[in-house]
């Protein structure tokens, strides 16, 4: 008898489970997916041809925002965008204007502020440094310190300013700390991250542990994929069949979403540096992350 109550009830349990589960998997899907961005960088080639047919295969392809790159000279994308019904609201731009400023006044980076709010922006992001920007934990604390000023600028503007990782960052100099390391104790809580997934995992580092890390102090990430047995961690350059479509590669993107939404990050773009067919790519990629949950 009490067998049969159990056999019962667990049936029963399996049943309501079953029928719970499709709306638990709706409910579970990351809200990324449903306003994915693309970083336009991926598509220069394609942009520089015809940036009006390239940016209507992006919103065609399913995704919902860009962010550009090259910002402020890049009027042309500006209006493809807005046409095309896409959101805007984050862009590279013309790192110098912060990392190297003219003046003391950062009245470079200032005009570049009065272009993005003019245009709506919420974002900026520094998406480089150039080597003679990296090399001591010195030169790093330059950046850090003239980028906090910056992003206070940008505050007062309404605007997010952000550092993009590449790879170079996290390797070890002076007693082992790394130019990153130099970032996270040096920036200030106004200056934060965009976390490229794909070169914190190339330098060796897992990307969901550094969103954990990072709680509060990431913006936005970068989605792309590494390619399977390239030798990490590297802080140099990587051959162009290293970049992959998601869902190719070695990172697991589900757990890095289900990340970013308890760390704050507000916005996620999906980005590939080399591709043989980017339009091709950006269609994978963006499929793929639709089938997560």
């Amino acid at each position: 008898m009490q067998r049969r109550n159990f056999l019962h009830n667990s049936l029963l349990t399996a049943a309501a489970i079953s029928a719970a589960r499709p709306l638990f998997a709706q409910s579970a899907k990351s809200p990324y997916l449903s306003d994915l961005g693309i970083q336009l960088y991926t598509l220069r080639n394609e942009i520089a041809k015809d940036v009006n047919t390239t940016i209507k295969t992006v919103a065609a392809a399913g995704y919902k925002q860009v962010e550009m790159y090259g910002f402020p000279n890049c009027d042309a994308m500006v209006k493809a965008v807005r046409d095309s019904g896409l959101a805007l609201n984050s862009s590279h731009f013309e790192w110098d204007s912060v990392v190297n400023p003219k003046d003391d006044s950062y009245s470079d980076f200032s005009k570049i502020l009065d272009k993005a709010k003019e245009i709506g922006l919420k974002h900026l992001v520094i998406p480089y440094l150039a080597d003679s920007n990296r090399k001591t934990l010195d030169d790093y604390k330059k950046v850090a310190a003239h980028a906090n000023k910056s992003a206070a600028l940008a505050k007062s503007a309404g605007i997010q300013l952000s550092y993009h990782n590449h790879n170079f960052e996290f390797e070890p100099k002076e007693n082992g700390i790394s130019g990153f390391d130099v970032f996270v104790k040096e920036f200030s809580a106004d200056m934060k991250f965009e976390l490229d997934v794909f070169w914190v995992k190339a330098a060796g580092i897992d990307p969901v542990e550094l969103v954990n890390k990072l709680n509060g102090r990431v913006s936005q990430l970068h989605l792309k994929d590494l390619k399977k047995d390239i030798p990490i961690p590297t802080y140099t350059g990587l051959p162009d069949d290293a970049f992959q479509e998601i869902g190719d590669g070695i990172i697991a993107m589900a757990p890095i979403l289900a990340a970013a939404q308890k760390a704050g990050v507000e916005h996620c773009h999906v980005e590939q540096d080399q591709s043989p067919d980017a339009l091709a790519s950006i269609k994978q990629s963006i499929d793929f992350l639709k089938k997560l949950s």
